[in-house]
């Protein structure tokens, strides 16, 4: 059975795992499969961070994305067996796991999942530009603008939400992100594509109304 806590963990060289906003893994039980537990510890232990951080943004709460992270890890160490490291390699294969819990979850509850308020696309995996315009940099609300951008990751479908924050916040592949989310990678790209434009366009009409700097992706 896999536990979860948030206290600190001693690495084998003796460096101290910091506690961080994702709840570090404290054991895995050992089960009956001598050093199973210790080479999915070695290789599940590094992503957690990234598996929680991708279930607050789904679930857009502490103890429903605690809940995701738990069960994605029980089920993962249940399937250990099954895994393939040359195939995709571990961060894609929980984050597969993670994604398909959290549909199932939703398609019992029936409702929408809400962002974490502190996503930051800016600054996580896509570099932005701004350019110059007669009112300059100076004139532009850097506070205003963050929360313009957030709003208009709110605003998308889950499937490019869910798609964008793999590729900006994650740096997945195509091909890792097709893996996730059980889809090809041309509908990768064409959900990628589209709410790249969806967000661009949001800002654009954004920079229009307050005459400021046009926000655009670096090519």
């Amino acid at each position: 059975m896999l536990r979860i806590s948030r206290k600190e963990r001693t690495q084998p060289d003796g460096r101290q795992e910091p506690e961080g906003r994702a709840q570090q893994l404290d054991r895995i039980e050992p089960g009956d499969r001598a050093g199973q537990t210790g080479r999915f510890e070695a290789l599940a232990l590094p992503q957690i961070d990234a598996v929680y951080r991708l279930a607050r943004r789904l679930a857009g709460n502490v103890a429903e994305a605690e809940d995701l992270v738990q069960e994605t890890y029980v089920r993962a160490f249940k399937a250990f067996n099954a895994f393939e490291l040359r195939d995709f390699g571990i961060k894609p294969w929980l984050l597969r796991i993670l994604y398909n819990v959290f549909c199932t979850t939703r398609s019992r509850r029936r409702r929408e999942p809400t962002l974490l308020e502190d996503v930051d696309l800016v600054h996580a995996g896509e570099e932005w530009e701004l350019e110059e315009t007669s009112g300059g940099l100076a004139s532009l609300d850097w506070d205003r603008y963050d929360e313009e951008l957030k709003a208009a990751v709110e605003a998308l479908q889950q499937d490019y939400r869910t798609v964008l924050l793999l590729w900006a916040v994650e740096e997945l592949s195509y091909k890792e992100i097709a893996h996730v989310v059980g889809c090809p990678i041309g509908t990768v790209m064409s959900r990628l594509f589209r709410a790249r434009k969806i967000l661009m366009d949001r800002l654009a009409a954004y920079a229009e109304r307050n005459n400021v700097p046009r926000a655009r992706l670096k090519a």
